[in-house]
């Protein structure tokens, strides 16, 4: 006979303290304000644009809102861990981790700038690595604790163009396999969503691009590029107790595209 499960509180973050990367706009956003709808209170980070409008939505769903400014493509081992502990002492702690900032920069291979290359790495990659380790260790003490990351399509495959991104996005995935196996024993839940075509900024020159948006959607079996809102619910599930059993995934949502 298995234990008594609360199905009635499957999907319920009540009492929950999240911190989303990149909250200001698009997947970070739509993230940070289904958290807050599912019972969390909810810290983001933000750079170049203003928080103000995160910062609304999660109060008219009652609950608290921490807009942090942080700019994440230089963020190091002290900074994460100065963070953390700021969060730890204003917010209350954090309970779930959302790893959403990245950023995209397209060239060919030939011409592809050392510049581009840090930028991409720095803020997809070593943010997630200093971030999870700085949070992890109060989250072992806690013996609970979910950290999600945004992988993405190129976690799989190469993409065109984009060499910075697809290492970085494969790394992602390899490192949410790692952390989780070293986390579980310490009640902390390690996983990656990786997302589809989402209509978001990083996808702006593509949906421009008449032919490649064609070629994009044909191969959608779903017939439409994404909304960041398609995201939101999954880190809802990873952060929630139905998905207790759930570490080292890499959970495609994208509308179809890698069963094609």
């Amino acid at each position: 006979m298995t234990a008594t499960f609360d199905w009635a509180q499957a999907f319920s973050l009540e009492g929950k303290r999240a911190l989303v990367t990149g909250g200001a706009a698009g997947i970070g956003q739509a993230i940070a304000l289904a958290l807050a709808a599912s019972g969390a209170d909810v810290a983001f980070t933000t750079h170049s644009r203003p928080g103000d409008e995160t910062s609304a939505a999660i109060a008219a769903h009652g609950r608290k809102a921490k807009d942090v400014h942080a700019d994440l493509g230089t963020l190091d081992a002290a900074g994460a861990e100065a963070l953390v502990e700021k969060l730890e002492a204003e917010f209350g702690g954090i309970d779930i981790l959302v790893n959403n900032a990245g950023i995209i920069r397209r060239a060919d291979l030939a011409v592809h700038s050392e510049e581009d290359w840090r930028a991409v790495l720095s803020t997809n990659l070593d943010s997630v690595w200093y971030l999870s380790q700085a949070a992890s260790r109060r989250m072992q003490t806690r013996k609970h604790g979910r950290i999600i990351n945004i992988a993405s399509l190129l976690s799989f495959q190469g993409g065109i163009r984009v060499p910075g991104y697809t290492a970085s996005k494969h790394a992602v995935a390899g490192l949410t396999k790692a952390l989780a196996n070293e986390l579980a024993p310490h009640g902390v839940t390690v996983n990656s969503i990786a997302p589809g075509y989402i209509a978001t900024d990083n996808t702006t020159a593509l949906r421009a691009d008449p032919d490649r948006s064609r070629q994009i959607l044909e191969r959608i079996p779903a017939g439409r590029w994404g909304e960041a809102s398609d995201i939101a619910g999954t880190a809802v599930f990873l952060a929630s107790p139905a998905a207790n059993y759930v570490t080292g995934a890499v959970l495609n949502v994208d509308g179809g595209w890698l069963a094609r």
